[in-house]
């Protein structure tokens, strides 16, 4: 497994814990570093894949609205809350590569996504996770 892989698969546990820990009154992102390297330690995080991780962290928590609204439109009749944690984060990630990282092909974020899935999600996500990423491909091809 390579290591931007490990790097997504680890981005997307901290954005899952971080769905269930953050307070009220806190935002995605409150802490980022302390947190992720506390995560870090606690479940033995490759060395090599952190630095990637950190970078899609930082920037999916600095785009949150962005990256949210993007997904909200290509999942037609879903509210954003709706969507299973697992799915939502990985969706996250996907549309903040897509989006913001020109070293990433589109293609192969939604590849690199359904994969993920595979492992992380429901039976019928990495189907539902391909659709929406597909629309937001397309959308951002126009």
């Amino acid at each position: 497994m390579g290591t931007r892989r490990i790097s997504r698969e680890t981005a997307l546990q901290f954005l899952y814990q971080e769905d269930f820990t953050i307070g009220p009154d806190q935002q995605h992102g409150y802490d980022l570093d302390e947190r992720f390297a506390l995560f870090c330690s606690l479940y033995q995080v490759n060395k090599k894949a952190r630095s990637y991780a950190a970078e899609l962290l930082a920037g999916v928590t600095i785009n949150l609205t962005e990256v949210d609204a993007i997904i909200s439109e290509a999942a037609s009749n879903w509210r954003i809350s709706r969507i299973a944690a697992t799915d939502r984060n990985l969706l996250r990630v996907a549309v903040y590569e897509m989006v913001h990282r020109d070293d990433v092909p589109g293609q192969v974020a939604i590849n690199e996504a359904v994969e993920i899935a595979k492992r992380f999600a429901g039976e019928e996500s990495p189907k539902f996770i391909n659709g929406i990423l597909d629309a937001v491909l397309t959308k951002l091809k126009k």
